[in-house]
């Protein structure tokens, strides 16, 4: 975690910075250009609003998914995924949070910041958020441009399935599913079509003896 070098998060810090790595494999960039933030940001609210249901029956407080704090953008050149988010908190009558999220993709997995503060600090996070993410990145060998498909997995989810979470990663998992089932029952069918023809030879070659 990183915090303001005259802050720490015992005091009251402005906001913090939570890195994580998240092993999940190599995540395919190729659908970055076609993303609708906007039909994405409807499709992650709805996955927000079903959650909450949940969290309601489990006695916790709903989590509202309010809308971008500002447009996403993802920087093809360095690999790096913005999207900050603006949330909501139960009955809180202070400012609404940030969460401000930035992946740096590399050839297994992801270095994940996420940047948690009150929306009140926004600017100052854009200001400082350059060289905070420039001091964190894989090393050689582990880069997004190091990828070796003999030596690593291609994850299930492209950069609209890395934003949106479960929500679009379930689409993308029951869509590919299809694609599988359909070959599969492709393989059975002209299996069983083999099979049929060879038991119609088997059968003829017997009457004929």
């Amino acid at each position: 975690m990183r915090v303001k070098a005259d802050e720490t998060p015992f005091t009251n810090a402005s906001f913090c910075i939570n890195i994580t790595y998240p092993e999940k494999g190599f995540i395919e960039d190729n659908d970055a250009k076609d993303i609708d933030y906007e039909e994405l940001l409807e499709t992650m609210q709805g996955g927000a609003d079903a959650s909450n249901e949940y969290r309601e029956e489990a006695g916790y407080e709903r989590i509202e998914l309010l809308g971008w704090a500002s447009k996403p953008f993802y920087d093809e050149e360095t690999k790096k995924l913005h999207w900050p988010k603006e949330l909501k908190f139960g009955d809180y009558e202070g400012p609404n949070i940030l969460n401000y999220n930035i992946r740096i993709l590399g050839r297994r997995g992801y270095l994940q910041l996420n940047a948690i503060g009150e929306m009140l600090v926004m600017q100052d996070v854009k200001n400082n958020i350059s060289p905070i993410i420039a001091s964190v990145n894989f090393t050689r060998g582990n880069t997004y441009s190091d990828f070796d498909p003999d030596m690593a997995e291609v994850a299930a989810y492209g950069i609209g399935g890395l934003i949106a979470g479960k929500v679009l990663l379930k689409a993308e998992l029951l869509a590919k599913f299809g694609i599988l089932l359909a070959k599969f029952c492709k393989v059975i069918l002209i299996t069983i079509a083999a099979l049929l023809g060879g038991f119609k030879k088997f059968f003829s070659k017997k009457q004929e003896g």
